[in-house]
């Protein structure tokens, strides 16, 4: 018996330290609420900077509900453990930020708690933004606090247990969530550390470009290693990699050009990244998105894939020539006969890294949904490619996404029926 109660004993204060540790972790960094309440006056250049952070940051993209009114929240995140929705970030006491103080969103920012206490979903991307410094909070702050209140109650989560507790997430973060702040690097100039600042924080670029585990955080092993984006299904690619989506060796100035117009002599965006530089990028000052290319040069280069191999190749060759049948058939006509398009309004697919990657998700979601550019100041009447969903059945997409990963001299892996099911 004795033992038993040494046993039990030595288990509640296991437990209990636990608790504390993860209570202490998740306490680490907060700075205490000394403002409680709303300013009375907003400064106008403070507003004006908020609006052009907000803008950088891609605030309406999630916060918006389509149709709904801008920043009034009700827009659903899918995850793998759920949704989780927007909240109403327009100054309405009821509903909104309207009783939130500078401080309190400064420490949801920077902390991940709401003003009342509750830990919030990483789907809102607190471990990014806790990059950004207390001014540049303010003014996103003083901003919102410029927006016609809505009266828009927030939509409860759809979590499943235990996923949608408090405790949880609270376990979560003591194992993955560490608020920071940016250190500029002395041996870079402004203009890197700027572009570090954005891409790391506000513009929360490895929300997407990264690799991540079973429990929906980042793995760790590299920042923009890429990934397979969860439930959407689009792969993010690595931005540090020269056969995915790195740009080490491009020109300032084409990257600019890709991030201002979603189209540049290197690449074009679709998919998610259309929906970035529609809703964000393209709104940001040429000096923001050169000092952004400057950082995404200078990530540190990951080995390329290794080419397929022959036996995989020469197995797929069925499926390759069904789909050089019906690329000569459906395709050919945009993209030409070696995959060299039509410069400045059909892609190449000769040498196109989409074609080539080793995850083959973008190029099935493209043949399948069709791939369409952002409308930009710089490119207004963007070209887009029609989907072949309703054309292609499972195997005949395959064979085709087969035949491009094959044909003028490329040499990545056949894809299967199932491939393409899964990325659909």
């Amino acid at each position: 018996m004795k033992r038993l109660l040494v046993s039990l004993g030595s288990l509640l204060t296991v437990g209990l330290l636990l608790l504390a540790l993860v209570i202490g972790l998740n306490l680490r960094g907060e700075e205490p609420i000394r403002q409680t309440e709303p300013p009375a006056v907003l400064d106008a250049a403070l507003v004006e900077r908020g609006r052009y952070l907000a803008l950088a940051g891609n605030c309406a993209s999630c916060h918006t509900e389509r149709g709904g009114a801008p920043f009034a929240g009700g827009h659903g995140i899918p995850t793998p453990f759920g949704t989780v929705f927007a909240g109403n970030l327009t100054p309405d006491e009821a509903t909104g930020l309207g009783r939130w103080s500078a401080d309190h969103f400064w420490r949801a920012m920077r902390n991940g708690r709401s003003r009342d206490g509750r830990l919030l979903y990483p789907a809102f991307p607190y471990a990014h933004y806790t990059l950004l410094t207390r001014e540049d909070s303010d003014a996103l702050y003083a901003w919102l606090r410029s927006l016609p209140p809505v009266v828009q109650e927030n939509k409860p989560h759809e979590l499943r247990f235990p996923v949608n507790t408090q405790a949880a997430l609270a376990v979560w973060r003591a194992l993955f969530f560490s608020p920071e702040r940016f250190e500029p690097d002395p041996s870079r100039d402004a203009a890197w550390n700027r572009g570090a600042y954005l891409v790391r924080g506000l513009g929360h670029c490895a929300a997407c470009h990264a690799e991540r585990n079973v429990l929906g955080a980042p793995t760790g092993r590299f920042e923009f290693g890429g990934g397979l984006m969860p439930v959407q299904n689009w792969y993010a690619p690595s931005l540090s990699q020269a056969d995915e989506a790195s740009v080490a060796d491009w020109p300032v100035e084409d990257i600019v050009a890709l991030l201002r117009d979603g189209v540049s002599p290197r690449g074009s965006v679709l998919g998610p990244m259309a929906e970035v530089v529609f809703r964000s990028t393209q709104h940001l000052s040429e000096p923001d998105l050169a000092a952004m290319a400057a950082y995404l040069r200078s990530l540190p280069q990951r080995p390329a894939q290794e080419p397929a191999p022959a036996q995989s190749t020469a197995a797929a060759s069925p499926a390759r020539a069904l789909g050089q049948r019906l690329y000569e058939q459906h395709c050919v006509q945009c993209h030409g006969e070696q995959g060299e398009g039509v410069p400045g309004a059909w892609p190449a697919l000769a040498g196109n890294r989409t074609v080539t990657m080793a995850s083959p998700a973008n190029l099935v979601r493209i043949l399948r949904h069709g791939g369409y550019l952002p409308a930009t100041a710089g490119n207004p009447r963007p070209h887009g490619m029609p989907p072949f969903g309703h054309v292609f059945n499972d195997e005949e997409m395959a064979a085709v996404a087969t035949y491009l990963r094959s044909a003028w001299g490329h040499q990545a892996a056949p894809v299967s029926a199932l491939e393409v099911f899964r990325y659909r």
